[in-house]
C-alpha cells in the first residue's frame, strides 16, 4: 500500500509511502520527531503504533521498531519495522550499508565542483548537539563520507543530490557547511536566516532496502514538502 495518510487527533496528516506486513515508510515532516524527547511532543513512532493498533484492531502493545532517524528539521522517507524479526534484519542492512539513502539539499552557495566526494573526520559535541570537522585523528572522531552532485539552480539557491556512504551525526549538514554550501535555514551550521517553519532544506528523497523476509528490493521516493522553493525544484527536474 502506498500514498495513504494517517489522520491525527489534531487533524495533522502523516503520509504513508509504503506499507506491508513487516515494514512501513513515512514521509516525515520537518516538524515531526522520530522518538520521544524533552519537548514532550508525540513522536512518529507512537503515531504509527496508534495507527497500526486501530487499523488492525490489535490488542495490547503494538510493535513499531525505529530503524533509523532523521533530524527534527529534516523531512523525507523514514522507515519503521512492524516486527522484531524485521527490525533485526533491517538494522543489519543499515550496519552493513546495503541500504541506499539519497538526500536533496538546497544550499546557499554553489560548490566549486558540480560533483564530488567528501571525506572528513567528524566529532559530535554533545552539549551543543553539533558536529565539527577535524583535520587530524583525535579520540572520538569518526570518518564521514558522502557523494554529491549538482542538480539545478534557482536565482538564489542550488539543489544538490547527496548519497551517504556513512551515517554520522549531522553529517550532511556539517560536511556541506565545511565546503561553504550551507543548507538553507540551517542556522546551527551558519545559514544567514532561518526558515519560518523551523525547517531546514534537507530532504531524505530516496530510500532503498531489501525486504526483511522476501528479499525484494524496495525503493521509496518521498515527495518534497509543500513549500514554494522545494516545489519549484521538483517541477524543474
Amino acid at each position: 500500500m502506498t500514498n495513504q495518510t494517517i489522520k491525527q487527533s489534531n487533524n495533522q496528516e502523516v503520509e504513508i509511502l509504503h506499507e506491508d506486513n513487516h515494514t512501513i515508510v513515512i514521509n516525515k515532516k520537518s516538524s515531526d520527531i522520530v522518538q520521544g524527547d524533552k519537548t514532550g511532543d508525540k513522536p512518529l513512532s507512537e503515531i504509527v503504533k496508534t495507527y497500526l493498533k486501530d487499523k488492525y484492531n490489535k490488542p495490547g502493545n503494538v510493535f513499531c521498531g525505529v530503524v533509523h532517524r532523521l533530524d527534527r528539521p529534516t523531512s523525507g522517507a523514514l522507515l519503521f519495522a512492524r516486527t522484531s524479526k524485521a527490525l533485526a534484519r533491517l538494522n543489519e542492512q543499515f550496519r552493513t550499508k546495503s541500504t541506499r539513502k539519497i538526500y536533496w539539499a538546497v544550499v546557499e552557495n554553489m560548490p566549486k565542483e558540480k560533483e564530488g566526494r567528501l571525506v572528513n573526520l567528524l566529532m559530535k559535541n554533545e552539549k551543543q548537539n553539533k558536529s565539527y570537522v577535524y583535520d587530524k585523528h583525535v579520540e572520538g572522531v569518526k570518518e564521514a563520507i558522502l557523494n554529491y552532485k549538482w542538480l539545478a539552480s534557482s536565482d538564489r539557491y542550488h539543489l544538490l543530490e547527496i548519497e551517504l556512504e556513512t551515517g554520522r551525526h549531522h553529517q550532511i549538514r556539517c560536511q556541506l557547511a565545511h565546503i561553504g554550501c550551507i543548507i538553507k535555514g540551517d542556522l546551527k551550521y551558519g545559514a544567514k536566516r532561518s526558515n519560518k517553519d523551523g525547517s531546514i532544506h534537507l530532504h531524505a528523497r530516496v530510500l532503498e532496502f531489501d525486504h526483511p523476509t522476501t528479499q525484494e528490493r524496495i525503493k521509496v521516493t518521498a515527495p518534497v514538502p509543500k513549500e514554494p522553493l522545494w516545489e519549484w525544484f521538483e517541477k524543474y527536474l
